[in-house]
């Protein structure tokens, strides 16, 4: 059924797409029997599916990747699709519109999108309030420091996906992560800091190993000031030279940072089927889905095998289904993101590759 509501909506511009279904699954939401009716034949709360992360406890491995509910707006929507935990964001401390439009673009015969978005969002402040009010609906009370979790077992993980506005200069990039990071500290579960994005430019230069230390330094500094601390992941990019992935797990090593996201999406167009012509209209931005689901589960093998298991892994790239999810599990991932593949597979993928794994 879904593929062919699937084929009716790709005649459509992706982004006002994305977010007619999303309104639309709000609504199915509000149903009296919706929530029932989204997840029927699936417990995503089943005991043999609940997995431990860092300090916490998810009802199953499979989360949404950050960029696809940037302003922490669908929450209750996703919760209802069995996701076990939600990124938000990429959030940063003032808002902004991201890149002209359009700005997203799907590639059907790769399977695959291509995005600039430029970290278009409401804001640090705005999404704070709005994750406020989404703790206090569930019972998940917030008092200053400390943070008291009332809410029954299974609970949807909310990470906060935090980075730097564009006008913001590199050598000040460290401000606008700590800023976020203090403001989203009582209303999320955990931070993945985000200079991996190819859609601001100048942005993936904050990977290198200096530039890194000063913003993740900064960042653990500021966490040591609360009483319970949230832990704190890097996402990096699968174009990455080993030496840079090295110096990466020599920093996470040193430095002791809790984990890694691997991998956000590719600048890359090799060995793609869609044809140069349309390639080329696209122009540049990100390119995510099955043609990066190789290059990523190498890069979660590397780290993996490289640090003997010592930092875990969040892994994301070309998850579509339960085959894939194994594999980056089985390459060494905890845990597992969808993002295209929820857009080509629809709302029951969460409740496939469960089933499957």
């Amino acid at each position: 059924m879904y593929h062919f509501i699937r084929n009716i909506l790709f005649l459509f511009d992706p982004e006002r797409v994305h977010y007619f279904s999303m309104n639309l699954l709000k609504i199915i939401c509000r149903l009296p029997f919706g929530k029932k009716l989204l997840l029927a034949g699936f417990k995503p709360g089943k005991q043999e599916l609940e997995t431990r992360f860092l300090n916490m406890a998810l009802t199953n491995p499979v989360g949404l990747g950050a960029g696809f509910d940037k302003n922490a707006s669908f929450l209750n929507e996703l919760e209802a699709l069995g996701f076990g935990f939600v990124e938000i964001g990429t959030v940063t401390p003032l808002p902004q519109s991201g890149n002209d439009k359009p700005r997203l673009f799907r590639l059907p015969k790769d399977k695959a999108l291509v995005n600039r978005m430029g970290f278009n969002n409401e804001g640090v402040h705005a999404v704070r309030d709005r994750l406020k009010k989404w703790n206090q609906d569930k019972g998940i009370k917030t008092d200053g420091s400390i943070t008291e979790i009332s809410s029954p077992k299974g609970r949807l993980i909310i990470g906060g996906n935090i980075g730097k506005n564009k006008i913001t200069p590199n050598d000040e990039a460290w401000k606008d992560y700590v800023l976020c990071f203090n403001a989203l500290h009582d209303y999320v579960d955990y931070f993945v800091v985000n200079v991996s994005s190819p859609n601001t430019p100048g942005l993936r230069e904050l990977q290198e190993k200096e530039s890194l230390r000063k913003i993740l330094t900064q960042i653990q500094l500021q966490n040591r000031t609360f009483e319970i601390k949230k832990p704190i992941l890097l996402k990096i990019a699968p174009d990455l030279t080993i030496e840079q992935i090295d110096d990466v797990i020599d920093l996470a090593l040193e430095i002791k940072l809790d984990g890694l996201v691997a991998a956000n999406t590719t600048i890359s167009r090799d060995h793609l089927k869609t044809d140069s012509a349309q390639l080329n209209s696209i122009g540049a931005g990100g390119l995510s889905g099955v043609p990066v689901r190789e290059r990523s589960t190498k890069i979660v093998q590397y780290i993996h095998q490289k640090t003997n298991g010592q930092i875990p892994i969040i892994a994301s790239g070309g998850i579509f289904t339960g085959a894939d999810a194994k594999e980056k599990l089985n390459a060494g991932a905890i845990l597992v993101q969808v993002w295209t593949g929820f857009i080509y597979q629809g709302p029951s993928i969460v409740k496939n590759i469960c089933r499957e794994i």
